[in-house]
């Protein structure tokens, strides 16, 4: 609890110091890459919470589902706050980010495998689940479709938050900013984001290919942090800074 609360209070300092920045264009100018990246990631994972919250109430009786996927979105908008604090944080030691890219690699291959099989369940289909009234089916406890939801918002935050502090950086307002808009999308707009993502897959190619960007970024920084610590060699930040070093192009270029 005092990693906890130590990560939340040295965010929010960060946060602090940031936001004086913001009123400034140069700083719209140096992260506005990270914010699209962070947007459209964002747009991409927040379907999968209307999918799950809504399978999960569909199984208990009409008169529980309000309240499960009240609590359910409470969960979720709870377990972000909490993995963002910390994740930040722990993607500053050397060695976890690294960890990190490669999860995210994993997490790549999980929605490449989801697009290409097409095994999502379909928004609508769940949704009129929601809107019957036969409970012929509802064969769950309020408790138990609750911890289902519980189980399932760990995954999917971890994922979400991973993707979003590695697209962020350093900046901690960056992620600030990111987070309000997953928990903004979440809570009022995912099962719209669910349906556009069915009517128009080629956003969810885009943002599987911006989150391997991100994974292979902090893979590529994390290796040459390494590098440079332990050699004294390889001390690109980014891969698109590294590319461009190679191309002779960018400040100190040959």
């Amino acid at each position: 609890m005092e990693t906890l609360a130590f990560s939340a209070a040295s965010m929010m300092s960060d946060v602090m110091t940031e936001i004086g920045h913001a009123f400034s264009p140069t700083w719209w100018q140096t992260h506005w890459v990270a914010l699209v990246n962070i947007l459209i990631i964002d747009l991409t994972l927040a379907g999968d919470n209307a999918i799950v919250v809504g399978m999960a109430a569909s199984r208990v009786p009409k008169a529980m589902r309000a309240k499960v996927i009240f609590w359910g979105i409470a969960g979720a908008v709870v377990l972000r706050i909490l993995f963002s604090g910390v994740a930040q944080q722990m993607l500053q030691v050397i060695g976890l980010t690294l960890a990190g890219g490669l999860l995210l690699l994993f997490v790549c291959w999980k929605m490449y495998r989801q697009i290409v099989d097409g095994d999502e369940h379909s928004i609508d289909v769940i949704e009129g689940s929601l809107a019957s009234t036969d409970d012929s089916k509802a064969n769950a406890t309020f408790w138990s479709a609750l911890w289902t939801i519980i189980l399932a918002d760990l995954s999917m935050s971890l994922d979400n938050v991973l993707a979003v502090a590695g697209a962020a950086g350093e900046s901690a307002l960056v992620l600030v900013i990111g987070l309000a808009v997953a928990i903004v999308l979440m809570a009022v707009a995912s099962t719209y984001i669910a349906k556009l993502l069915q009517r128009y897959p080629w956003i969810a190619w885009l943002g599987l290919f911006i989150i391997l960007y991100v994974a292979l970024d902090m893979i590529y920084r994390d290796s040459h942090q390494i590098a440079c610590q332990a050699w004294g060699v390889g001390c690109s930040e980014t891969i698109w800074e590294g590319i461009k070093h190679r191309l002779g192009l960018g400040p100190g270029a040959q």
